[in-house]
């Protein structure tokens, strides 16, 4: 009976470290999202309309020319947006992105801008497949959102 208890003592602490363990991995993953992320491009146009806004190093470039003759304009965001921000990009899955649906399809009849996001990380790059400008995906809505107003607030 001691032996019995003895070993289903070991089993349990084995079975609680490897618990332990795989919540310590994913916290890790977790935050090698945020870190590893390189940079966040949301691109919006159509005959008449563009706008271009990359994300890189809690800053925001901004820029309304398509042809990229006029200089990004820069925005520092604040660290409550940036935190925002990287919570919204800890809670994608990546290599799902482009098989998300877009919701409407404004765009094909001019009743709305053509928009994509794009992450970059340090390995990879991963696309959406392009939707509606005002009408994202929703699995990427909050991220688009937080990035449109960002860009907003700026204006």
């Amino acid at each position: 009976m001691r032996t019995f208890s003895i070993l289903l003592s070991v089993l349990f602490m084995c079975v609680s470290c490897n618990c332990q363990k795989k919540v310590v991995e994913s916290a890790t993953t977790n935050s090698k999202t945020s870190n590893n992320l390189t940079e966040l491009v949301y691109t919006a146009n159509s005959r008449g309309f563009f706008h271009q806004i990359t994300i890189k190093n809690q800053e925001l470039l901004f820029s309304k020319d398509r042809d990229s003759k006029q200089k990004s304009e820069t925005l520092k965001i604040s660290d409550t947006d940036w935190k925002e921000l990287v919570g919204y990009m800890n809670a994608l899955k990546l290599d799902k992105l482009e098989t998300y649906k877009d919701p409407t399809q404004k765009r094909f009849y001019d009743g709305a801008a053509i928009a994509n996001l794009k992450v970059v990380d340090k390995e990879k790059e991963y696309k959406t497949v392009d939707f509606d400008h005002g009408f994202p995906p929703v699995e990427i809505e909050k991220l688009v959102n937080k990035i449109n107003s960002l860009f907003k607030a700026k204006e």
